[in-house]
């Protein structure tokens, strides 16, 4: 159970053509809602971080995920400018078919720009405040929200945003050998979970 004393995080807006770090991987472990949150945090300096090009189809989003045993992916470019990210809700929800709908397109035509989450409408949260903050403060980012995922953001020495890491509600879920209650999050979130599971 999540106690009160978690309040969430303070998100904010990603910066325009903020880039990510690529390190070496690192084992999950057992964690608590009271450990330390860098302890739940995917830290891109230890773990390769997956893209995916704009342009890619939706058909190869889906071989991404599932070849990469992952539920989200950073859309990036050629620069490695992170332009948005695609999670396994906005291939599974009602984002592709409105698309189909609306531009009365083929389902194989769909390219991942049409669906992912922009970079400019991305809520990050800043490594500082990470840094102070326990397991619980991030899972009640995370229902606030209603998301899955958080990304977190650091600046580097020229003042670029550099997304440092990610939390995964599934991951945080696993390290602390418990379900997180669903009902508190968006539909979308509960949906996803469910067609997750089976």
């Amino acid at each position: 159970m999540i106690r009160e004393e978690y309040k969430p995080l303070h998100e904010f807006r990603l910066g325009k053509c903020a880039s990510y770090y690529q390190a070496e991987q690192l084992t999950l472990r057992r964690t608590a809602l009271d450990s330390p949150a860098l302890e739940a945090m995917t830290d891109l300096r230890h773990v390769q971080v997956i893209t995916i090009g704009p342009d890619a189809s939706f058909a190869a989003v889906g071989m991404a995920m599932m070849r990469n045993v992952v539920r989200s992916l950073l859309v990036a470019d050629e620069r490695r400018c992170v332009l948005g990210i695609i999670t396994s809700s906005d291939i599974l929800g009602e984002k592709p078919m409105q698309v189909v709908r609306e531009r009365g397109i083929r389902h194989e035509e769909i390219a991942v720009r049409d669906i992912m989450t922009p970079w400019d409408r991305l809520e990050v949260l800043g490594m500082k405040d990470v840094l102070t903050a326990e397991v619980g403060h991030v899972v009640a980012t995370l229902k606030r929200a209603g998301r899955q995922h958080a990304l977190v953001v650091e600046a580097d020495t020229n003042g670029r945003h550099m997304i440092r890491g990610i939390f995964s509600a599934s991951q945080i879920a696993r390290q602390l050998e418990m379900t997180i209650d669903t009902t508190q999050i968006a539909s979308t979130f509960a949906e996803i979970e469910a067609v997750i599971a089976h």
